[in-house]
């Protein structure tokens, strides 16, 4: 009588091959989420620069004591934080830069 009920399990079926390739799909779909998240910021704040292979410097609060200057060369970035420290070196001048009165810049070299 408990024969009946039972049932012959010879043949696997795709359900039961791995439990966990469900996982698997939604890392993948999570990764490519992250990455269209970062994309969309890029866009939002203007830097689409950031994601490719052009050279950007930005300057974060200009004027300010915590001012910060970004370099962007190829793939390396560079972080340079301005701070209170003079520094003074040996050298000699090699050019003198003028403003004039209507904004414009003039570079000139020393003889």
């Amino acid at each position: 009588m408990i024969m009946r009920f039972m049932k012959k399990r010879t043949e696997t079926s795709d359900e039961d091959e791995d439990p966990l390739s469900g996982v698997a799909n939604l890392f993948d779909v999570a990764m490519i989420f992250a990455v269209g998240l970062l994309v969309m910021m890029m866009m939002y704040v203007n830097l689409p620069e950031l994601l490719t292979s052009q050279d950007v410097t930005i300057v974060k609060n200009p004027g300010q004591d915590d001012m910060q200057i970004i370099i962007k060369n190829e793939t390396e970035i560079e972080v340079l934080n301005m701070t209170d420290e003079t520094v003074t070196t040996m050298g000699k001048l090699v050019a003198s830069l003028y403003e004039t009165e209507g904004g414009a810049t003039v570079y000139v070299e020393e003889e």
